[in-house]
């Protein structure tokens, strides 16, 4: 059986925790937090310098690549590694469309082909990797999608940042779904393989 209980997280007292605990001691719980629909311009700013720490001299080795973003990340509190995680997740939904499936290169989208639904959401990775300007480049013109690239390591950054800040593996799910095909107005007019 499952209760939810849905209330803001300024009403939440040690004295509700004390209940909850009394109540379900042994139980598994789950936090859902909802997000704004928008992120403020300092966020977004924000998001896209620690996305600016990529090092592409280190192409090739993707853990190298990452390590600058991962260390700045690991070092803010754990709500702005979850608020990252979070802005992520919009970035990839909103190029979950079918316009930009069908500009990848030999493995975009088209009707009665085989469509990898994996490799364009590493594809979109590699959108967002590119930094702000590829990624509002490749939002306002779907040609400028990268052909045949992609960079499923970006999907880690969060979760590494995390794992180094408290010494657990990340268990959140971030507000947007990012699996392809998640945003239904993107694929609006395509049956789905």
């Amino acid at each position: 059986m499952t209760s939810v209980y849905k209330l803001k997280l300024a009403d939440l007292n040690e004295a509700f925790l004390q209940e909850l605990k009394r109540q379900f001691a042994n139980a598994e719980v789950e936090v859902y937090v909802n997000t704004p629909r928008a992120w403020t311009q300092p966020e977004e700013d924000w998001f896209w310098s620690i996305i600016a720490l990529l090092d592409w001299d280190k192409e090739g080795d993707d853990d190298a690549v990452l390590a600058p973003a991962v260390a700045q990340l690991a070092v803010l509190p754990i709500r702005s590694i979850l608020l990252f995680a979070d802005i992520l997740s919009e970035k990839l939904y909103k190029l979950d469309a079918q316009v930009f499936a069908e500009n990848m290169g030999a493995y975009s989208f088209r009707e009665g082909y085989y469509f990898s639904v994996d490799d364009f959401l590493y594809a979109r990775c590699c959108v967002i990797a590119n930094g702000r300007v590829a990624y509002e480049n490749v939002l306002e013109d779907p040609t400028q999608m990268p052909e045949e690239k992609t960079f499923e390591s970006l999907l880690r950054l969060a979760a590494e940042a995390y794992r180094i800040k408290t010494g657990q593996p990340m268990a959140y799910v971030p507000a947007y779904n990012i699996e392809t095909f998640s945003n239904e107005e993107g694929w609006a007019n395509t049956e789905q393989v």
